[in-house]
């Protein structure tokens, strides 16, 4: 009996479902474009975006410049965004903005724009377009809208990519260590004090500046190391006088040692 009831109400979904979808049909192939648009909104309304995006696609064009024209452009980017289709969404948002600069929502299309940027932004490994591209778009939200409560988010969401560029030239850096070409690995490692002044990661490039030396030094041909044993030694000092309590000063004391030795 509850196996026949169960059938039943499958059978019952399944028809709804079916006359739910043909009369959805029906109405985006009927002439009635304000049924289209309320059937659109409805939809919407109730998180059903894939199937709202056919009507709003439909009309967009057909109210474009109007109030409704105004809306469709903004849910249209709003069911793309909620669908996490990222790319999509900031078309649309920056859609928005070129069609209504002074509407409802263009200070929320610019943020959501920038926003879903930087929501497609790669792990640091991989090309980092997308990074430079969202960074542009949340520094063009806060010049445009300096005032608006989002600005603080929109900074922290830069400070993050900021990161993220950083951690991917640590690793080219620290790449170049491993592979021992030290001359390369100075270079970089200079490159990120001078990029990114204020990380949280300086006394660790100032380490490995001190330690690259030393084993570029050593590993010279007699009349290149006086030159470079004197470069590890003052980055040792530089090291040594921001960060006197630094856990990387018992390894670099003994190599700054040796290196003032060669230099007497």
């Amino acid at each position: 009996m509850l196996k026949k009831a169960y059938i039943v109400l499958l059978i019952t979904g399944f028809i709804v479902v079916n006359s739910g979808c043909n009369n959805y049909s029906k109405i985006l192939k009927g002439p009635d474009n304000t049924l289209k648009y309320q059937t659109g909104i409805d939809l919407y309304n109730s998180g059903h975006f894939k199937k709202a995006l056919q009507f709003f696609d439909l009309l967009r064009t057909f109210y474009q410049g109007t109030k409704k024209g105004e809306k469709l452009t903004y849910y249209t980017a709003n069911c793309y965004f909620q669908m996490k289709e990222y790319q999509l969404a900031s078309y649309y948002f920056h859609q928005y903005q070129q069609m209504y600069p002074k509407g409802k929502h263009a200070e929320e299309s610019a943020y959501l724009q920038a926003y879903c940027t930087y929501l497609t932004s790669p792990r640091p490994e991989l090309d980092q377009t997308n990074t430079y591209k969202a960074l542009q778009e949340l520094q063009s939200f806060i010049n445009r809208y300096p005032d608006s409560p989002k600005v603080p988010r929109a900074t922290q969401l830069m400070d993050n990519l900021h990161r993220k560029l950083e951690i991917k030239d640590f690793k080219i850096a620290y790449l170049y260590y491993r592979m021992e070409s030290y001359e390369a690995a100075i270079t970089s490692f200079k490159n990120l004090l001078n990029d990114y002044p204020n990380s949280k990661s300086k006394e660790l490039y100032l380490y490995y500046i001190a330690k690259s030396y030393y084993l570029y030094a050593a590993n010279s041909i007699p009349q290149k190391q006086k030159q470079r044993f004197e470069k590890m030694v003052e980055a040792y000092n530089n090291l040594l006088y921001l960060y006197p309590k630094s856990k990387y000063l018992p390894e670099l004391k003994p190599l700054a040692e040796k290196a003032k030795e060669f230099l007497k």
